[in-house]
């Protein structure tokens, strides 16, 4: 799906761009995509000297769902010593939290194609699990006990 762009993008800044066809949901569902995303970095972290790559310049891209795997796969990396550091992310209207459906831009942009809150709900739950049984319980944000509530409220909440 996303061939030409990366050819685009390749062209443009004289790059080497290489695209995972990590599995999709809900086949297969959370970790398999961040997996195969994980081990597509390693290998290519690995093995830069095959494919002429400068290893300070490695960047990590993806938009939408391949924007929460950008930045996860950039979290999981962080910390090794063993593999050359990324140099950035790009997460092009990533998504990030599954905390809470009803945040002023959720509210904002409900009327707004592409991505309706409804739908980003739906697509998330058959990432994690595969159904959409307690779609109603996300989005009335009844799904996330208090406690962790209280816990991610420094990072996701109105304020």
């Amino acid at each position: 799906s996303h061939e030409r762009i990366c050819q685009y993008i390749a062209k443009e800044s004289g790059s080497l761009v290489v695209s995972v066809g990590y599995r999709l949901a809900p086949e297969h569902k959370y970790p398999a995509a961040y997996e195969d995303c994980l081990s597509a970095t390693q290998h290519f972290l690995q093995h830069l000297q095959r494919y002429a790559v400068d290893p300070a310049r490695v960047t990590v891209c993806g938009d939408s769902a391949g924007g929460n795997l950008a930045a996860a796969v950039s979290q999981s990396l962080a910390g090794r010593t063993d593999l050359p550091r990324l140099r950035a992310q790009i997460l092009i209207y990533p998504g990030l939290q599954a905390l809470d459906f009803n945040l002023p831009s959720y509210q904002q942009n409900r009327g707004v194609p592409l991505l309706f809150r409804e739908r980003a709900a739906f697509y998330s739950l058959q990432y994690v699990q595969g159904d959409t049984t307690n779609m109603e319980e996300v989005l009335e944000g009844s799904h996330i006990p208090p406690d962790m509530r209280l816990k991610y409220r420094k990072w996701v909440n109105a304020d």
